[in-house]
């Protein structure tokens, strides 16, 4: 599956929805926490790419081979015309930017990047696991509680 986006930064908004729309058909919910990492990593990705580069993007989404299946990884790519390496930084508390990477690092099980003819491409991978036995289980509703004392509807 891929999308070719365009220079421009309302593109990030179409890739979003583009995203999500692929993830549904694949089985993946867009309430389902791994599609709304997915969304967030797609959505950093070709932010760097448009913004950083200025050039159109290819983004593209590879599913296991079943996308069904409780496991398997999910791989996103970003390629781009730019030549010029992502460069991750650190941003200040009081910075509202420069945050893209450092997200990626840390919601992706691996990330990288590599040349491509004359530019380059960014890629992150999610490992998908299969969903504890305890969370598959029918859970009873909790007691919600209140300053510490629980209550219960009669």
């Amino acid at each position: 599956m891929q999308l070719e986006v365009g220079a421009d930064p309302a593109e990030v908004g179409r890739a979003r929805r583009w995203a999500r729309s692929r993830l549904a058909v694949s089985g993946i919910a867009a309430d389902e926490p791994l599609a709304q990492t997915l969304v967030l990593l797609i959505s950093e990705l070709v932010t760097n790419a448009v913004v950083h580069t200025g050039c159109p993007a290819v983004l593209r989404i590879r599913l296991p081979h079943t996308a069904l299946a409780a496991s398997g990884t999910v791989r996103v790519e970003v390629a781009d015309r730019s030549a010029r390496p992502p460069c991750p930084r650190r941003a200040e508390d009081c910075e509202t930017g420069g945050r893209g990477l450092e997200l990626v690092e840390g919601l992706a099980d691996r990330w990288g990047w590599s040349r491509e003819g004359e530019g380059k491409r960014i890629w992150c991978e999610i490992d998908r696991r299969p969903a504890p036995a305890a969370s598959r289980a029918a859970a009873r509703p909790a007691t919600p509680s209140l300053g510490g004392f629980a209550f219960g509807l009669a």
